[in-house]
Order: C-alpha cells, then structure tokens, then sequence
C-alpha cells in the first residue's frame, strides 16, 4: 500500500493521543496480539512522547489461544492466579495511575468447532475474576480504549474474493478509511467529529425522553423505557480525574441506559455477532417487562442461548444507541464481522450492564442505588446490531410529546 508506513504511524499517534490519551506520569498498557507488534512499537513510542512514565506489552496469539481453549483441561483454564489481576490494579493504585490500550485483531470464527459449553464456562470463570478490575473501565475509573489491525482470517473473511496478502492490505486500506486516517489529520478530524456527536449527545439530553421506539420493515417493533436520570452520551469519556479519552476506535454512536424492566417487543438482528468465537446470524429476540422471554436465531441458535443465560442480567439490556445508516463503517457496504466496527454501522443494543456514567452522578453510586433507578448489572455486556436501513426511530419526552429521531436509517433531530 502506497504511504503505508505514514499511515500506519498516524493511525498510532491518533489511538495514542485520542483514544487513550495517557497523561505525564501515567503508566500505559498495552495488550496486543502478535501481527501487531508493527502498531504496538509504534504506540510505545507515541505515549512516551507525550510523557507516560512507563509503557508495558502484554502479548498475545490466536494459535496458543485456541490450542489452548482446544486441548487445556477447564481446570487449568479457570485457575486464575492473583498476579493476572493485580497487574491491573497495582499501576491502576499507584500515585501515577494506569490507562489501557486494547489492540486487537479479530478472527470471527477462533473458536470454531470446539465446545461451546466449555468455551462458555472458562469466558464466565475469567469475567467473575476480572470483576474488580471491571469496575474501573466500566466506571471510566481509568482510561481505556480499543483498536483494530487486520488478521490473516479476519481479512479473508471480510473479503473472500481476494487472496490472503490482497485481503490483508484491503482491510488495511478500510480501517484507515473508516478511522479517518487516510484524509491526513485524524486527529483534527476525530476532535470535529466528537464535537459533532456532543451536539446530538445534547439535542437528545435536552428533549428528556422516557422512552424510544425502534420500528422497520423487517418485524422490530421494539420500546425501550429508560432508566431513572438516564445520561445520553457520545464518542468521548472523561475518566474521574477529568481525562477525555475514545473508548472505542471507531465511534459513531449516542447511547443511553434501558431501564432494565421497560422493554416491550421484538427486535431482529440486522449483523450477523460474534460471541465466544463463533457466529450467531438472523436472529430475533421478544422481551416482556425487561426481560428476553423468546429468541431464534438462524445460525448460532445454541450459542445466543449460552448468551443470554450468562448470569441473572444477560437476559436485559444494559445500553441502546443510536448510530446512523449513514456512518462511514455502513458505508462502505462491508461486513465486518467484527462487534467494534459493525455496531457503529448500525443501532445497536447490549445484553448485560449498564454504564454506571448513563444514569446522572451514576459513577458515585452503589451497585443497590444503581439497581433501584433500573440500571442492568451483569458480568456480561455483549453489543448487537438492530439498525436497518429504513428504520424509524421516535422517543416519548416526559411532558408527553412523541418526537421524531431517526427516518429512514439516519437522523432527523
């Protein structure tokens, strides 16, 4: 690819400076898979620039994974040892702090062919021991963000037609694309962008809406009641020690919390999911006061079951969030098979917890005062995608006005 390695270094600078934005003294770590370490030294370089007092790679590989998920005993599978959680909370308490960076390249389909249940058990074991840790990204406690590179399966499932190397540099060029990258300035770009996102983030605060209504040709028919004091928010977070970080590279969406017992109707998946390595496509979902009390999907009708009976929450949705037809991942008319790029092409909502920070001052309170303003609490928060083409989106305010959000995929507000 012409100017690869520009661009490369300018997608680094940007997910280092935007997305998770490490302050002087900060301690930044990385997580990323082997293919990626071309992007990780990059990164390394880019946040002590900007003065992290420390950077630390955690590296990781698909082939050890999935030997790993394939041939391990589950007991070995599930003996978490303290250190892998301290790492974590050792920097996140110390007087300089820690941020996280997720670089990831997705195979969609990992663990296929191994079995599920087992799959599901050891991703439940690993999630409980993790949840101290949980409580800092999902707080916004720290800052942290994820980004994409290509991966030889990923590629070739994205664009099948091509062989591996053409795949490999085609998803390249998209993830530049997609990310801003590639009109020179990303960083410019994405602070116009997350201004442009705020003003939609206020226009839906300001309209006070106690509901929204999903509809489209294809069956939905969905309500979603929202939480007490629920906070729409955009692409940007603000850690609680003021730091504005991008959860996600790339970010298209405005969210909210559900309240977990106001969801009527049924909705159907408009993107084939991802969970647990393997693909759930065509499905539907009815709820009855908050609570999924039918499904089916097409492909993966086992797998969306082991979804939704993950613990007592998975069966409610925690986020819904608006995201238009119109954004750049749906317009490039490409699947991706992969939950950070797809659910910015779509409207999508999330089995499991709610962001504390989508409930006004939600971040200081309890998990029990969380709760009693309708918050979801699960260990899972898993996106999938509902938006389609012509959908039609209207919120209810508390005064009783209906107002129009979305015509036909994108937004009229």
């Amino acid at each position: 690819m012409e100017n690869f390695d520009e661009l490369l270094k300018k997608y680094a600078d940007f997910i280092v400076r935007v997305g998770v934005n490490p302050q002087p003294g900060q301690t930044l770590i990385i997580n990323c898979p082997l293919e990626g370490a071309p992007l990780a030294r990059l990164c390394v370089r880019s946040a002590y620039e900007v003065g992290a007092r420390d950077v630390q790679v955690n590296w990781s590989d698909d082939a050890v994974a999935r030997a790993r998920m394939e041939l391990g005993s589950e007991e070995a599978l599930t003996d978490h040892k303290p250190w892998q959680l301290r790492r974590y909370l050792d920097y996140a308490e110390s007087e300089g702090g820690v941020c996280v960076l997720h670089l990831i390249a997705d195979d969609p389909e990992l663990y296929a062919g191994i079995d599920g249940n087992k799959i599901s058990r050891v991703n439940a074991a690993r999630r409980a021991f993790m949840e101290e840790w949980q409580e800092y990204t999902m707080n916004d406690r720290v800052q942290w963000s994820i980004a994409a590179l290509p991966s030889m399966p990923w590629a070739k499932k994205v664009f099948p037609e091509l062989d591996a190397d053409a795949a490999m540099e085609a998803l390249w060029k998209l993830i530049f694309d997609v990310c801003r990258v590639t009109g020179g300035d990303p960083v410019n770009e994405w602070q116009a962008h997350m201004e442009r996102l705020s003003t939609l983030r206020d226009k839906m605060n300001a309209l006070d809406l106690e509901s929204v209504h999903f509809k489209s040709s294809n069956g939905t028919d969905l309500t979603v009641g929202l939480a007490d004091q629920a906070v729409w928010e955009s692409a940007a977070s603000k850690s609680e020690k003021g730091v504005v970080f991008l959860p996600n590279i790339p970010t298209e969406e405005v969210f909210t919390a559900p309240h977990k017992d106001r969801v009527e109707g049924i909705v159907y998946g408009t993107k084939p999911y991802v969970f647990n390595g393997q693909l759930i496509k065509n499905f539907r979902v009815t709820f009855e006061k908050g609570r999924v009390v039918d499904y089916h999907a097409e492909q993966g009708q086992v797998l969306l079951g082991r979804l939704l009976d993950g613990d007592e929450g998975s069966r409610s949705i925690g986020e819904v969030a608006l995201v238009p037809a119109s954004s750049p991942i749906n317009r490039s008319g490409k699947l991706f098979y992969s939950t950070l790029f797809d659910e910015n092409a779509a409207c999508h909502i999330a089995f499991g917890a709610s962001y504390p920070g989508t409930t006004k001052g939600g971040t200081a309170l309890t998990k029990e005062e969380l709760l009693t303003r309708g918050m979801n609490q699960s260990r899972l928060h898993e996106d999938v995608m509902i938006g389609a083409e012509d959908s039609h989106i209207t919120g209810k305010c508390r005064d009783g006005r209906t107002v129009e959000l979305f015509r036909d995929g994108v937004w009229v507000l």
